[in-house]
């Protein structure tokens, strides 16, 4: 029972003396839960009381089968904009608020089916499919896409369009023709500088709390309800256990969607539980991770809730207010119920473009910037795939934006097993072993040998790309006399890559390749091909040969001396 369910097992090791801190933290957890799932819910295109459904569920559901101590899930600004672009092409024109409940129920209900059956399956390596530079474009064109999706918000308008380029094309139109409205915008605009002044420099007060309660004054004080969209007077009471009811019809485009959700949380909770896991000494199950995702997303889709995923920021929070365990969520979950049954009165005031303003400063932290720099400085190639996945969201919409981040991640599977790296070696004074002629240009070289390396198993996929480069090799001027295979970084050689060798093999004496032109090390092959030409050591002049200098698409230069072919 402590195996599948991790929460009974919390409560048989639970410690007293953190029982004051839990509840501490859940309190301060609370400020910032309620006006993000709200803020959430309307990016994902529901009312804001789903959002707080959705947090109360989540985190019970969480508690109880979640392996994490401190792990705090709930609506996330990475799936509302996945989560609208499901449900509300099946949205009838008059955008019908009870159906748009449903299909997101059923939505979550389904992301939950799935990760149990992964967990079930041990299919947790999938979210390895998405690589660091493809999932950093894709989180780039999601935060520009959130942000773009929010400003008529902000300013106090609608725009009916589809798409970036017919949003951005939309809002521009709006202000051209006056719809924004002073008083929203100056309260969004307000927000913001709140929100990003008070995390810059005040990073231990909760910043949105702050905000949003200065919203809240204002708007009453100044009557700016007579002219700013406010939240209203929220649903009464608990909700009650509902099994969404949809059309057939739907389960195919809500499954399409909810592989893509399915992927990003557990992306997304897999790498923020290892790095909050590495803090306390805490080994990570990917496998149970699932289950509690799972667990999380099924009890939200039972009580009119959508799907969730991790929070870096509120897990963060949790810590830093001291959590020690996943009663901090129920702590919060326990607040939220007596917030929503005694006063659901409590933010009737709170202006849309507030919440507007929280979204879009969740995008701007969502963007890494600092880290599609670093791309382009270390990997040329790995730039082009993340700007690739950017444009994708960008311009096709973010479920076709994760698709072709998962693609693209693929595909440089391939394209490395295709095209490895590979170069000359060359012996540097002062280092041991024999390296990268590009990284030490200064390398020395035996005339008449080439040492080469091709950084990867030799198979069917690149064994044209081999031979072709050794045939090149070859064909210098003046022709080397050996060319030596530093065999190290080849794990693998096929039937068609040992058709290839033999066929490479310059003297061909016998039906296989001759064993005397196999040595244990580099050294024992370098030996002999001095033994054999006499050969000396000398200084290579890279610059007359045209060699090129290292670049920002080679790999950090490793030293190579076991084995050679």
């Amino acid at each position: 029972m402590f195996r599948w369910v991790p929460g009974l097992q919390a409560i048989s090791s639970y410690r007293r003396e953190w029982l004051a801190k839990d509840i501490v933290a859940g309190v301060v957890l609370t400020t910032l839960l309620v006006p993000q799932g709200m803020a959430y819910a309307e990016l994902a295109g529901l009312p804001p009381i789903t959002g707080l459904y959705t947090s109360i569920l989540c985190l019970l559901g969480y508690a109880v089968f979640g392996p994490s101590r401190i792990l705090v899930l709930g609506p996330d600004s990475s799936l509302g904009p996945m989560i609208a672009a499901t449900i509300l092409p099946l949205i009838a024109a008059n955008g019908d608020e009870k159906r748009a409940i449903a299909l997101a129920s059923m939505l979550a209900l389904i992301v939950g089916a799935i990760m149990v059956l992964a967990s079930v399956a041990k299919l947790g390596f999938i979210a390895d499919l998405i690589s660091k530079p493809t999932m950093i474009g894709y989180i780039n064109g999601l935060a520009l896409t959130i942000l773009v999706g929010q400003l008529p918000k902000l300013f106090g308008f609608k725009v009916e369009a589809d798409g970036f380029i017919g949003e951005v094309a939309g809002f521009v139109k709006g202000l051209a023709n006056g719809e924004a409205v002073a008083a929203a915008a100056a309260v969004g605009i307000a927000g913001i500088v709140v929100i990003l002044v008070l995390q810059r420099w005040l990073p231990k007060v909760p910043a949105v709390l702050v905000m949003v309660v200065a919203a809240i004054v204002v708007t009453k004080v100044f009557g700016l309800g007579e002219f700013v969209d406010t939240v209203g007077v929220l649903p009464e009471g608990f909700p009650p256990l509902t099994i969404p009811r949809i059309s057939p019809n739907d389960l195919g485009l809500l499954f399409a969607g909810a592989l893509g959700i399915a992927l990003v949380s557990l992306a997304d909770t897999i790498s923020t539980a290892s790095a909050f896991a590495a803090r306390t000494g805490q080994e990570i199950n990917g496998n149970q991770e699932m289950i509690g995702i799972g667990a999380a997303n099924l009890a939200a889709g039972l009580f009119q809730g959508f799907p969730v995923s991790t929070s870096g920021s509120r897990t963060a929070v949790a810590e830093r207010s001291g959590a020690k365990t996943q009663l901090t969520g129920v702590v919060g979950a326990a607040l939220i119920i007596l917030m929503i049954v005694l006063v659901p009165g409590l933010f009737r005031n709170l202006p849309q473009p507030a919440l507007a303003a929280v979204v879009i400063t969740a995008s701007l932290s969502l963007a890494d910037i600092p880290g599609t720099v670093r791309l382009w400085r270390q990997r040329r190639v790995e730039f082009l795939l993340s700007i690739a996945a950017f444009l994708g969201v960008v311009l096709l919409g973010v479920l076709p934006g994760i698709a072709i981040a998962v693609a693209l991640s693929i595909l440089n599977v391939f394209r490395r097993a295709w095209w490895p790296y590979d170069t000359e070696l060359g012996r540097v004074e002062g280092l041991a072993g024999y390296h990268d002629v590009h990284s030490y240009p200064q390398a020395e070289h035996l005339p008449g040998l080439v040492i080469y390396r091709f950084d990867g198993p030799l198979i069917f996929a690149n064994a044209k790309t081999f031979r072709d480069e050794v045939r090149k090799l070859a064909k210098a001027d003046p022709p080397p006399t050996w060319i030596l295979i530093a065999a190290e970084p080849m794990t693998d050689v096929d039937t068609t890559a040992s058709d290839v060798l033999e066929e490479l093999d310059r003297y061909g004496l016998t039906r296989t390749i001759n064993p005397q032109h196999f040595f244990p090390t580099i050294e024992d092959a370098v030996a002999a091909f001095r033994q054999e030409t006499g050969a000396d050591w000398a200084a290579a002049d890279r610059a007359a040969t045209g060699e090129a200098a290292p670049g920002p698409d080679r790999p950090h230069d490793v030293p190579t001396s076991p084995s050679a072919g």
